[in-house]
């Protein structure tokens, strides 16, 4: 057996193991999962062109929603000499599992770049830091409207005005949830629904579909204004996540 069979093999075995996790999370918890499956090579790819795109630029960036770091992988070999990446991961045992492949990534013995893993919901992060790119990874249909709003208020704090925010929402899965959803259900995807089509409406800058991804997704991008009194106020009512 040669090495390039031995590597194949190995990635190959990674990927069954990360899928196996995100069934047994999914299972645990879908709400902070999201999928039953992580993302897939040009999904992340979509996901991170922003930071692509200014390459060799420094960069500070946020990835939310990391799961066990697909995403991650395709951000780091991007990532220029000076830059900074936070990744914010709520689900623990998916946290541990970001911070064994930062500490192994071997882009990161190369590169000044600063990379941390934290164990937190994004609302809840403690930074002073701006960004220029956030990717997210979030499962915002899962989320209640309330939930969103403050999600993707915070989001836009975070960024560097001109920043972008890059997320995905996969495709057929309104349809699905009319034939599924209990009432309530269906109201709250409605309201969730209504919550980002006035973020895309004001802050979008493009979006693509990946058909290469299981499920199909949309990829948005929305970039903040670089006017501050122009981001949409967040609504006051319901319970914190």
């Amino acid at each position: 057996m040669n090495d390039r069979t031995t590597s194949h093999d190995r990635v190959l075995a990674q990927r069954n193991a990360e899928g196996w996790m995100f069934l047994i999370e999914a299972a645990r918890d879908l709400r902070t999962t999201g999928a039953i499956a992580p993302s897939g090579k040009a999904l992340a790819r979509a996901l991170t062109d922003p930071v692509r795109a200014q390459a060799p630029h420094p960069l500070a960036v946020l990835e939310v929603g990391a799961g066990t770091g697909p995403v991650t992988r395709a951000l780091i070999p991007q990532l220029s000499r000076g830059s900074r990446l936070d990744i914010v991961e709520a689900n623990p045992r998916f946290a541990e599992r970001l911070r064994t492949l930062v500490t192994a990534h071997p882009h990161l013995t190369d590169t000044s770049a600063q990379v941390n893993v934290h164990q937190t919901y994004v609302e809840q992060l403690e930074t002073d830091q701006r960004y220029d790119v956030i990717v997210s990874g979030l499962p915002l249909t899962n989320f209640t409207p309330v939930q969103v709003e403050r999600i993707m208020a915070r989001y836009l704090e975070l960024l560097h005005p001109g920043g972008t925010l890059t997320y995905f929402a996969y495709l057929g899965t309104r349809k699905a949830r009319a034939l599924t959803a209990s009432r309530a259900e269906a109201r709250r995807h409605a309201a969730v629904d209504e919550i980002m089509a006035a973020y895309q409406r004001t802050y979008a800058t493009g979006r693509w579909t990946v058909w290469a991804n299981l499920p199909p997704a949309y990829v948005w991008h929305l970039r903040r204004p670089l006017v501050c009194a122009d981001l949409l106020e967040p609504r006051s009512d319901g319970a914190s996540r």
